[in-house]
């Protein structure tokens, strides 16, 4: 009996302009000077990375999936010296469980964790119950378009709340630093449903919020078609636990279940209030807190990828940067190339900026996050403390831009200075069209905040020419980075002393971004299958 291998063949090295077919042919070589007939077997390529450390030299680093006879491929050590390694597939493990399920799971937030939580139950049969605080797909664009043209804002139903929960109105990025072979099943499941196919082989993969919105629009279709259930405009108010579950108090009235998600979103302040009032342990964690920066992309582009600067084929340039050498980390978070400053505010009297791009990428200024990290001590090591230490940087915010969303902005010549005293002028913001207001963003930040951004804004300039030039535009404030406590859970997944509920993603502060989010909501929606049988459907 044959017995077909996969593998996977790594540093296959070429210039930037090679096509597909050379990437297959330099890895057929590879393995031929290893002793090995690439003839007969299955060539298909993987991943692809774009090196621009030598911005003389750009290269693609790819990775080659190779599937033949297991004769015929290496394996051991010639396999680690070809720089190769096992393929492992991305289909998931299933395990059905025996306890009895009195009513169907209860799956809250519709961001990615809740919604691969949801997809995956109801694909298995378990016909969960998805609510979301905010409007589905359409309603959430109207909303969110009223308040970018009007400056009224709906807090239910905003930039962070509503169907895809944040990452819908985000540049879509689909990069990861977790190693789960669930991020395969992650991409796969995009692609079925509308985002581009070339996310499965991109080593930086991005959707765009134009497409993810269709996106994410077709995954709650599915849950529904699968036998699911999704509400919108549908907050939970209340969580009691009663024998056999739990009943949740919502504002569409109260929702039996036998298991609950709690996959609320890192904005969903009421609700951590709700859970710790209720028993829920929910402790502290680090956060991060600072500026959006903006460039022009061309300005980036020709930093980065010099002559090569515009070249079609590697797209818009892109960076992540950090400095760990000073009292507090600073680090870029979310570059969006050709993207905009998205107005992302959740409450009244607070102001909260966020990037976002669509799939082109073809907008004239690159903007991105510049975080420094904020520790338990700095807030007084509670949830609460986390919460308002955000809350104080919106309000300041809001204030500094006049009280009516205008957005504080500064140049990066005046913020370095300290004196305010320059209009934007080369790069203008894009914060809701320009409504901006210039100001001294000192004020908003404790002075540890200002103290760290600054240095790392130079240190920055260092590695990237002209990251720190002075008619750069900083705008205020990045609040939301990631969530500022976690909601506790043990090794089953379940929160202590409370074993129906399953904190659950960026939310519940065990993920940060949309893969790792979703990874994380199949695997909650792997725990509750592997211990319960579906509810009778009767």
């Amino acid at each position: 009996m044959t017995v077909t291998r996969r593998i996977l063949l790594d540093g296959v090295n070429l210039s930037f302009d090679a096509t597909e077919h050379d990437i297959l042919a330099a890895a057929g070589r590879k393995l031929r000077l290893a002793g090995y007939n690439p003839a007969g077997l299955n060539l298909k390529l993987y991943r692809r990375a774009i090196d621009a450390r030598h911005r003389d030299d750009i290269r693609l680093i790819c990775t080659v999936f190779v599937e033949g006879e297991a004769g015929r491929l290496p394996s051991g050590a010639a396999l680690s010296r070809l720089g190769g390694r096992e393929y492992s597939s991305p289909e998931l493990e299933l395990v059905r469980g025996n306890e009895p399920l009195a009513a169907p799971p209860l799956v809250v937030g519709t961001g990615p964790a809740g919604m691969f939580c949801g997809l995956l139950l109801a694909r298995c049969g378990y016909s969960p119950v998805v609510i979301e605080r905010g409007g589905c797909v359409a309603e959430r664009v109207a909303a969110v378009e009223t308040f970018t043209s009007r400056r009224i804002l709906n807090s239910e139903s905003n930039i962070q709340f509503g169907a895809g929960g944040a990452g819908t109105f985000s540049d879509g990025k689909l990069v990861t630093r977790i190693s789960d072979a669930r991020c395969s099943y992650v991409l796969k499941t995009l692609a079925e449903h509308g985002a581009p196919a070339d996310i499965l082989t991109r080593a930086k993969p991005h959707v765009g919020t134009d497409i993810l919105r269709g996106v994410t629009q077709s995954l709650l279709d599915e849950i529904t078609a699968c036998g699911g259930k999704v509400i919108f405009n549908c907050r939970l108010d209340d969580v009691k636990e009663c024998p056999g579950g739990l009943v949740a108090a919502t504002t569409q009235g109260d929702i039996y279940c036998g298991a609950l998600v709690m996959a609320p979103g890192h904005s969903a302040r009421d609700t951590y209030g709700m859970l710790q009032r209720r028993g829920v342990v929910i402790e502290p964690k680090a956060f991060s807190v600072g500026v959006r920066i903006e460039h022009l992309q061309q300005d980036i582009d020709r930093a980065l990828y010099g002559r090569y600067a515009g070249d079609v084929r590697l797209g818009p340039a892109e960076y992540t940067l950090s400095d760990t050498t000073g009292e507090r980390g600073v680090y870029t978070f979310c570059m969006c190339p050709g993207g905009e400053v998205a107005a992302a505010a959740s409450e009244a009297g607070g102001l909260v900026v966020n990037g976002m791009s669509y799939h082109a990428r073809a907008g004239r200024n690159a903007n991105c996050a510049v975080a420094v990290s904020v520790l338990p001590e700095d807030y007084g090591n509670t949830p609460q403390g986390a919460v308002e230490y955000q809350r104080r940087i919106e309000t300041a915010a809001y204030a500094a831009g006049g009280g009516d969303f205008r957005a504080p902005v500064e140049t990066v010549g005046d913020f370095l200075s300290g004196t305010c005293r320059h209009e934007p002028g080369r790069v203008m913001p894009t914060y809701m069209g320009g409504f901006v207001r210039p100001t001294d963003l000192d004020r908003m930040f404790p002075e540890m905040i200002v103290r760290n951004l600054r240095r790392g804004l130079v240190s920055f300039g260092r590695r990237i020419a002209g990251f720190d030039s002075p008619d750069s535009v900083l705008t205020g404030a990045e609040t939301r980075t990631s969530s500022p406590v976690r909601i506790v859970r043990g090794e089953a997944l379940t929160s202590p002393g409370h074993d129906r509920i399953y904190p659950c993603g960026e939310g519940a502060g065990y993920a940060g971004g949309i893969t790792s989010a979703a990874v994380d909501g199949l695997r909650v929606a792997q725990a509750i299958m592997a211990r319960f049988a579906p509810a009778d459907k009767d």
